[in-house]
């Protein structure tokens, strides 16, 4: 961990240096640009050339009895680098021109010259003009040279007990800034670096459960909050892993000894019948009648636990149909109360509508119900009674399964349609497989529905399912 903090110190010490200098070489060519500028005849000078060459343009005006002249090497200097000239006497007048611009004027006042000195043009930006000064016989004269370059003219005033030099100002203040910038990066550095192994280490025992939630501050507030959050959900996901493993093996427990409950009478009578035959053939027919029973009840049971996959992994298929609901139910009531179990059950039936269409799957719609129905009854006394009831109004079709049963407690209410859930007197059923309800969630659930369930200690249950219409 040490070497990979001092590592990541130097990635990003380095990252930092690279950047400031990135900006510093990116000034430096911005001041390149700034005191540069590209001569007539395409040579690139600094930008006070003209400056220089109006100063020592003195040397080539010449006088000749009085008269103002350019000497033969001024004539060749202006011609070549395209520069424009005046001479003016004392009174501003122009007394002598070399490749003088359209926009110079024939006289100038002493204001004119001194907004012309300021400013460096009148009108054009592609020429400045830059003003010199000769003396001849005690007497002064301007000439101003028009030089066609862009040139911007800045005074700046600063203190002269202070400033000795450019020189001797910048580059003190160049070292203290590239000094400040390799302090403060590698102080960046380090700080960053003990924050990431910070990071790092609570990333670590996030993974390792081991994680203490940490005060959300600084620049990694958020990185911090959405760890607390993360920890918390790993936290909650072992929990419901470890109930669910634990669900797991009792619901294998219970399916292994729901398998072997009716093996044994079906083994045992097998063998009563291949050993002994039968007295006669109602002894046959009964000890038969025992096996298939036992068979039928396993059967049911492979069943139920092929449709849990089933749900479980979307592989079974959906093949709805419109049709009445009301009649369906009451059609079923009939058919569960004609099977020999419950022939002396109670079922009532409550509609406000004589018929309510709606598209279901009438094979997987029966299996939901018939659970629904058939559990009340098993977990229930002989006096049980169930009562259907259908609503269809505000854009929903409703049904509600109603027990006057025992009822249940708030937990068994939570985990009722959990796959690996059974309730305590399942074992005790043999009609009671376990999956019952979860298999009706399910199916409910495939057409689009909900189901809960509302239930007290001998207050009995009721099984509200919500359709939407389409």
């Amino acid at each position: 961990m040490r070497k990979s903090g001092y590592r990541t110190v130097f990635h990003i010490y380095l990252i930092f240096f690279l950047a400031m200098l990135g900006a510093v070489l990116a000034a430096l060519g911005l001041l390149f640009l700034l005191i540069t500028v590209r001569r007539p005849d395409g040579s690139l000078v600094r930008s006070n050339w003209p400056q220089k060459f109006a100063e020592d343009f003195r040397e080539e005006i010449i006088f000749n009895d009085g008269a103002a002249q350019i000497s033969q090497e001024g004539i060749r200097l202006l011609r070549d680098q395209g520069v424009g000239l005046q001479i003016l006497d004392s009174s501003g007048a122009d007394i002598a021109n070399y490749q003088k611009p359209e926009l110079a004027r024939e006289t100038y006042s002493p204001a004119d010259l001194l907004r012309l000195s300021r400013d460096g043009r009148w009108e054009d930006e592609g020429t400045t003009a830059f003003i010199g000064s000769v003396t001849e016989e005690g007497e002064e004269y301007l000439y101003i040279l028009y030089v066609p370059v862009n040139i911007s003219k800045v005074t700046m005033y600063l203190n002269g007990e202070r400033f000795a030099g450019g020189k001797a100002v910048i580059l003190p203040a160049l070292g203290c800034l590239f000094l400040a910038v390799v302090v403060s990066g590698l102080l960046y550095g380090i700080l960053t670096t003990r924050a990431m192994r910070r990071v790092i280490l609570s990333v670590g025992d996030v993974s390792a459960r081991s994680y203490l939630p940490v005060q959300k501050r600084g620049v990694f507030r958020d990185f911090y909050s959405s760890l607390n959050a993360l920890d918390e959900q790993i936290r909650a996901s072992d929990r419901l892993k470890e109930q669910t493993d634990r669900m797991r093996e009792d619901w294998i427990a219970n399916i292994t000894h729901d398998l072997k409950t009716p093996l044994s009478p079906i083994r045992g009578y097998a063998e009563v019948l291949l050993e002994k035959g039968g007295e006669n053939e109602a002894q046959v027919r009964r000890y038969a009648g025992i096996v298939l029973k036992n068979a039928s009840y396993m059967e049911g049971l492979i069943d139920d636990l092929k449709l849990t996959y089933q749900l479980e992994n979307g592989m079974l298929p959906l093949r709805a149909v419109e049709g009445d609901v009301v009649r369906f139910l009451r059609e079923l009531a009939i058919d569960i109360l004609n099977a020999p179990d419950y022939e002396e059950r109670t079922i009532r039936f409550e509609g406000g509508q004589e018929a309510v269409r709606y598209p279901f799957d009438p094979t997987l719609f029966e299996r939901a119900f018939r659970n629904l129905v058939i559990n009340a009854f098993v977990h229930g006394n002989e006096d049980t009674e169930v009562t259907l009831r259908v609503s269809d109004s505000d854009g929903e079709l409703r049904i509600e399964v109603a027990d006057n049963g025992a009822g249940m407690g708030p937990e068994a209410c939570e985990h009722l349609f959990d796959r690996y859930y059974r309730g305590a007197d399942t074992g005790q059923k043999p009609e009671g497989t376990g999956l019952g309800l979860a298999i009706a969630k399910g199916m409910i659930e495939l057409h689009g529905g909900t189901i809960s369930v509302a239930s007290a200690p001998g207050a009995g249950s009721v099984f509200r399912i919500v359709f939407p219409r389409p």
